[in-house]
């Protein structure tokens, strides 16, 4: 292997050297404590420890690295303490996740890390996030996220390059290309033969290193962030390497040829960069035995501490409440009494705007949503008032906003993502259920992202732009829901929805925008999350429903005068409002639970079991749920009315008060 020093001092290589030997030290540590039971699981990055070290060491302290499993080297460089990385590993609380996650799913803001998911493609949006955010706040700041070759065939590869060009945004995508995804080998992932011809496809600066020369990797990355953060932009660095052991310890190695690990065993960047040091007299055998007994000494003391640390006592009630950060919200009330007559999409443009002057960190991003305004003209001028590194319109990438919208978090910026039509969050779906979802609990790190779903169907639109599917989120701890059915509600629930720290679900019904008014307050104002609405008090019949279920159900009652409703409009469905649901169950003791999705699976279904759990004596009858028929959204408007549950409500009515 050939070195070339450059202008690079006797202790700038010694550092280097001291940064590649750690991690190689301690995996050869858990090699043998897995073999003993002591540790459960471990992914060798042995051989390709100078991609991490380099990469890390290059950068300046406070630009973060989204690192993935073989990238143990970046958490040694970045100096985190060696007790709590080998408490994480071993699923003790003094780890990073409290036990919650194992190996190096876990992130770090004080050491400037965001660690993986098993999804891998999802954090290289994350990346363009945390680089936007630093553009935005003028901070000359670049981030770098790992890629190996087989997750670079995900799409999320694709929406992150693209994204990062398009946008200017100065992330290194660091491709460790090692030859496999797991056992598949390259040629069958696939057909281009270098990372370096994806480059100018997507209009970024490529270029192709080798991976076990820690030099190489460290100058390459050090130039390349020097000048990126001088002239912003992405740029794409292939790394070759290869991996030495299996993709994790279970798997083995029989699929690779042995010509392979004869061949990469010459180029073993620990044991190649010790002899140049030797060679160049760099360093003497004297001098090495000493770093390794100091490196041996600091592992031996982690794994003490590690090992002394009993392991975690379940504790329920953190459980739950390290699903979200901790908010307290304090109900806003408008400063005036000044209202104006406002239709629903009005309301809710005014919400977003209000929101925008409150909050100077908060970011708008969607398709179409800047010039044009958005499909519903929700946000028409935004632009001429926010400008548009505020107002951001995006590529047809919703997993990369999404995941963008997380990257914000971690630098303290708030995002609104637009979804055109709720129906195509489901390209977007992991970065919602898996990210945004799970990572406060994992690690501590909120996502400061509302999701905004035009929803329903009423409108002709056919299965894809119809769809009621707050229930794919329903079931997701660490998210909240909130649906508004009139103006008012409309525009208080996003500015809580935007003020909350957490993952916030806005659904918000397409067939209401432009077909009901209300008078609603000029200024700004909050609605509690979680409190539903009581809409009408009764004694004969409760209504439980929500969005345009609100409306079906006031219809009905003014139809069937001899029979007195009792309608609460839930208006937050994560969470939803157990007290208000047992209060309506008092006092009329038969109940149809309402709603536009679908009837399997649907909300319905968990508010019916739980009348039944917790209601039952106050009960005349049986719960009944009136829902859209288990089928995909019909186009044609006769077919589409059968869909719907409008018709179907009046038939429960009449049979529950004949019970």
């Amino acid at each position: 292997m050939n070195y070339n020093r450059k202008e690079y001092s006797d202790d700038e290589l010694i550092a280097l050297y001291k940064g590649i030997l750690k991690p190689r030290m301690i995996e050869e540590r858990m090699l043998v404590l897995l073999r003993q039971g002591k540790v459960s699981k471990w992914f060798s990055g042995i051989g390709q420890e100078a991609i991490s070290v380099g990469s890390a060491m290059a950068l300046e302290s406070d630009e973060y690295i989204l690192p993935l499993h073989r990238n143990l080297g970046v958490f040694t460089s970045r100096e985190v303490p060696l007790d709590r990385l080998f408490a994480q590993f071993q699923g003790k609380k003094t780890g990073f996740t409290k036990g919650r996650d194992r190996s190096f799913h876990f992130g770090s803001n004080e050491h400037h890390i965001v660690g993986m998911i098993s999804h891998l493609g999802p954090q290289l949006a994350v990346a363009d996030g945390i680089a936007l955010a630093d553009l935005l706040d003028n901070k000359e700041k670049v981030a770098l996220v790992f890629s190996g070759d087989g997750g670079a065939s995900e799409g999320d590869f694709h929406e992150a390059l693209n994204v990062a060009a398009v946008w200017n945004l100065p992330v290194i995508f660091m491709i460790e290309n090692n030859g496999y995804g797991l056992s598949t080998p390259s040629n069958e992932q696939f057909k281009f033969k270098h990372f370096t011809d994806k480059g100018p496809a997507y209009g970024i600066d490529a270029l192709q290193i080798d991976g076990n020369n820690i030099i190489e990797v460290y100058d390459t990355v050090r130039q390349a962030a020097y000048s990126m953060r001088k002239n912003p932009r992405p740029m794409l660095i292939e790394a070759i390497t290869f991996r030495m052991r299996g993709h994790e310890e279970a798997s083995g190695t029989k699929y690779v040829p042995q010509e392979l690990f004869e061949k990469w065993a010459k180029k073993d960047p620990v044991e190649n960069f010790e002899k140049y040091l030797l060679d160049e007299v760099i360093l003497t055998p004297k001098a090495i035995e000493g770093i390794r007994e100091e490196i041996k000494a600091e592992i031996e003391e982690g794994l003490q501490t590690a090992f002394a640390t009993p392991m975690p006592e379940a504790n329920r009630e953190e459980e739950l409440e390290d699903m979200y950060r901790p908010f307290e919200q304090e109900v806003i009330k408008p400063a005036s009494d000044a209202k104006t007559e406002r239709r629903y999409v009005d309301a809710i443009s005014d919400g977003l705007r209000q929101s925008m002057e409150r909050y100077p960190e908060l970011v708008l991003m969607g398709q179409d949503i800047a010039e044009y305004g958005g499909v519903f003209k929700i946000t028409e001028g935004f632009v001429d008032k926010f400008g548009k590194d505020r107002v951001r319109n995006t590529p047809l990438c919703e997993s990369a906003i999404l995941g963008i919208g997380l990257g914000m978090s971690v630098k303290g910026k708030k995002s609104m993502v637009e979804m055109q039509f709720a129906d195509f969050v489901s390209a977007g779906f992991s970065q919602i259920v898996n990210n945004l979802a799970k990572s406060h609990y994992r690690w501590g790190q909120n996502a400061d992202v509302v999701v905004r779903m035009p929803t329903g169907a009423g409108t002709a639109a056919g299965p894809f732009h119809s769809q009621s599917n707050e229930a794919w989120f329903f079931h997701t701890p660490g998210l909240k829901i909130v649906y508004p059915s009139s103006p008012y509600d409309a525009k208080g629930l996003l500015n809580a929805a935007i003020e909350d720290p957490n993952p916030v679900m806005y659904f918000e019904h397409k067939l209401l925008y432009r077909s009901i008014s209300q008078e609603i307050p000029d200024d700004y104002y909050t609605v509690e999350i979680g409190k539903a609405r009581l809409v009408a008090e009764g004694s004969d019949i409760s209504i439980i429903t929500y969005g345009m279920g609100v409306h079906w159900a006031k219809q009905l009652q003014q139809e069937m005068t001899d029979i007195s409703f009792d309608i609460l409009d839930l208006r937050s469905l994560l969470p939803w409002d157990k007290e208000a649901v047992r209060d309506t169950v008092a006092r009329t003791g038969r109940v149809i639970v309402l709603h536009e999705d679908t009837m399997t699976g649907g909300i319905g279904g968990e508010i019916a079991a739980w009348i039944g759990e917790h209601c039952f004596e106050l009960l005349d009858g049986p719960v009944t749920r009136v829902a859209s028929l288990d089928t995909a959204v019909p186009f044609a408007p006769p077919l589409e009315q059968e869909f719907l549950p409008k018709q179907r409500l009046r038939e429960k009515v009449e049979s529950i008060m004949a019970f």
